[in-house]
């Protein structure tokens, strides 16, 4: 395994890339000036040219979408600081090959001469993987240059993290995109056989990813295309790329906190995009229906009632309908819960009385409010003195219903929106009940 991506051929004054290879290799940045989309990194004042221009170089994690360069900066940065560049992919790679690159790159120290050790999917290296690095990348050994499309807060290491730079890689905009294009006619000698239009909607279609757009660019400049086609003649031909979307990592949970925070901002067109999206992508629609659930009770509640009746019957539509019948029911419920007054007055709540509840451990409520199915238990005071509400006037008693050793707390505290503001209205209602029973 150890020469897949072997490089020691070295980077420095290499011939390029071989005339039939692909037009993304073929137009792989060869100086940091060629990089597009990256700015913050390799302008004037982007971090990688300050380090450059130091000639010092720390250990990095590139993070960021697919396409956007990852390879390329490592790559470049070993050719601007004169490093030995070593290649190695994380999903490819083992402990083995871990300890020959070592073993060579220490070998190559005592030259007078460092290592760039450029680590594709660094993410999937597993934990005790990933600490096999750490005395290599402390003594120099090695200068780390890790990519990752996954958070590194949750896949790397916290102590490789501390030894190291994030540096995040912005996804594509249609700027740096049509660049590439323009780059891509300019290499081949030929202009892509599209309507204005259709060059955007070519743009579009790669969302982000440049590898992607290329790719695509090369399949139109290998067929024999008399005509300029339109957008719909261009999604006939070439598919469009799949969204970036794992269930089980951070472009999941990205979405599913994006669609939270839009609808308790009561954005419906903005809840309405991120549930297309997950469910486009794939996600389980199930989940996203139990997302909706619990925020009918943490951020609408009793604001209005109506919201998680709406979205048990939306739970329930899908499960008789399914995919993609079903699907419509989960955008009512959205859209009803984006729409709804919100209070998290409930919410807060639950959290107080469960606190209080801890804090005050087993303490006994008043004996006139416990039932007595016994004699024993009728001799020694329990249910005496119980006021049945239904006989007081307006069926209220102003009982006491705490612990004789625990005042009693306020938990719920309505809002004054939807239809908290009449249970506002009844609290206070017999809370002035209340007083004029004490006295």
């Amino acid at each position: 395994m150890d020469d897949f991506f072997n490089t020691d051929d070295g980077i420095q004054g290499q011939s390029g890339p071989p005339a039939n290879a692909p037009l993304a290799e073929q137009l792989r940045p060869k100086n940091l000036e060629d990089v597009v989309g990256q700015d913050h990194l390799v302008g004037e004042d982007g971090a990688l040219k300050r380090m450059i221009m130091a000639g010092k170089l720390s250990s990095i994690i590139f993070w960021g979408p697919p396409g956007t360069g990852k390879t390329s900066l490592a790559r470049l940065l070993a050719n601007e600081t004169d490093l030995h560049f070593r290649a190695i992919s994380a999903v490819f790679s083992g402990v083995a090959d871990l300890k020959k690159v070592f073993a060579e790159a220490e070998q190559r120290q005592k030259t007078g001469q460092q290592t760039l050790l450029f680590v594709d999917e660094i993410h999937r290296f597993n934990r005790s993987q990933q600490d096999s690095f750490l005395p290599y990348v402390e003594k120099g050994t090695v200068i780390l240059v890790g990519a990752t499309t996954e958070n590194p807060s949750f896949e790397l290491n916290a102590a490789l993290l501390s030894r190291a730079q994030v540096l995040i890689l912005n996804r594509l905009d249609s700027g740096a995109l049509g660049e590439l294009l323009t780059k891509a006619e300019a290499l081949t000698g030929s202009a892509l056989p599209l309507t204005d239009n259709a060059r955007q909607a070519l743009l579009a279609s790669a969302d982000g990813d440049g590898r992607f757009l290329l790719n695509q660019a090369e399949t139109l400049f290998s067929l024999d295309i008399e005509e300029p086609l339109t957008p719909e003649a261009l999604a006939k031909l070439l598919h469009r790329r799949m969204a970036v979307y794992d269930k089980d990592r951070e472009g999941h949970y990205n979405l599913i906190s994006a669609l939270h925070k839009a609808l308790r901002g009561s954005d419906p067109q903005a809840a309405l995009y991120y549930l297309a999206r997950m469910l486009v992508a794939g996600e389980e629609p199930l989940y996203v229906l139990r997302r909706i659930v619990r925020f009918a009770s943490e951020d609408i509640g009793l604001a209005d009632p109506q919201a998680l009746v709406q979205a048990l019957a939306a739970k329930d539509a899908y499960d008789f309908l399914g995919s993609p019948e079903g699907e419509l029911a989960i955008v009512q419920a959205c859209l009803y819960c984006a729409t709804a007054p919100k209070s998290n007055a409930a919410y807060k709540a639950q959290k107080s009385a469960w606190k209080s509840a801890k804090q005050t451990g087993s303490l006994m409520p008043p004996q006139n409010i416990l039932n007595a199915p016994t004699k024993l238990m009728k001799e020694i005071g329990y249910g005496q003195g119980y006021a049945y509400d239904h006989e007081s006037d307006q069926g209220f008693s102003g009982d006491n219903y705490w612990p004789e050793e625990m005042k009693p707390e306020q938990f719920y505290e309505p809002v004054d929106r939807g239809f908290e503001h009449k249970i506002r209205e009844r609290l206070e209602f017999w809370e002035n009940l209340r007083r004029e029973k004490a006295r």
